[in-house]
């Protein structure tokens, strides 16, 4: 096949759910065996979804997400996303540090708010939305402030530090890369304010070019021109609802040339669970050539 342009695909929709930890692992081993960029999972404790079978059989992500760094060596491995408000963001930052520094750089920090009120009131504090995406603000400066100071005193509205000594440091520099995957215009302004990469998701209201053009004004404005890089994605399936039909991978191709086209860097790939490891052959033998990142 010709090559089309440049693209980063990271793999997605393998899910966090104890019964299915046998795929993931075996998804994500061999999607670093195939050359993808990444994979990415859902942190969450307790699922606010009746209709998931085994909703709340949950391994935590991060734990998961060090066992699969050890299994693999190239891949990225991070969240889609990580509720920030759900921990407290120091511990976090540690966390992923410690990941990052373990793994030689290969950790991925999704940012999102948090929407699973079950989740929250069993293991956090449920608060409202508002609230809940001032403290995603907050815990991101906080984050980033122990990512790249030698020590930090913090003192927030909802957080704060003293003294605090975050070593040794991400690998990654100036930090691991912050996935904002929220898609009301408040998460889409601060990916702008704060993002490495934004996912505008399929399922988003609003058209992706006017979404997109939210996230590059709040980036002007705060002095991040050109800083974010963009991801779109297909929504053939999710963790919670695996995609039931065939595999079509010349209409996965033109979704990808639109999310070129509208100046994408990132395609996340959902594949079929019922299928996954096939589908996800096929994807990496038919359309990864196409879209190889050379050089």
């Amino acid at each position: 096949m010709r090559w089309v342009g440049a693209m980063q695909f990271v793999i997605a929709g393998l899910g966090n759910l104890y019964p299915s930890w046998q795929l993931t692992e075996k998804a994500v081993l061999r999607a670093d065996e195939l050359g993808f960029y990444g994979a990415v999972l859902p942190d969450h404790y307790m699922w606010d979804r009746a209709e998931m079978p085994n909703k709340d059989s949950t391994v935590d992500t991060w734990v998961a997400i060090t066992h699969l760094a050890a299994k693999t060596n190239r891949l990225k491995l991070g969240t889609l996303v990580t509720p920030i408000p759900f921990r407290p963001p120091g511990i976090l930052a540690k966390m992923v540090a410690s990941i990052d520094v373990l793994s030689s750089g290969r950790t991925i920090l999704g940012v999102g708010a948090g929407w699973s009120r079950t989740e929250f009131e069993g293991y956090s504090a449920w608060v409202d939305g508002k609230t809940r995406v001032d403290m995603t603000e907050e815990g991101v400066q906080l984050i980033l402030r122990l990512w790249q100071e030698e020590k930090v005193d913090f003192h927030g509205r909802f957080y704060n530090a003293t003294g605090a000594v975050l070593d040794p440091k991400p690998i990654q520099k100036p930090h691991p890369p912050l996935l904002f995957g929220g898609f009301s215009p408040r998460m889409l302004r601060l990916a702008g304010k704060y993002g490495d990469i934004c996912f505008i998701p399929p399922w988003i209201k609003i058209p992706f070019k006017e979404a997109k053009s939210v996230t590059d004004e709040a980036a002007r404005k705060a002095g991040r021109q050109g800083r974010v890089a963009y991801a779109a994605g297909n929504f053939s399936g999710s963790p919670t609802k695996p995609w039931e039909g065939n595999f079509d991978m010349a209409v996965l191709q033109k979704e990808i040339e639109t999310a070129a086209e509208d100046g994408c860097e990132f395609y996340v790939t959902y594949f079929q669970q019922k299928n996954y490891l096939a589908a996800m052959e096929q994807f990496a033998k038919d359309l990864l050539p196409s879209y190889a990142v050379h050089g």
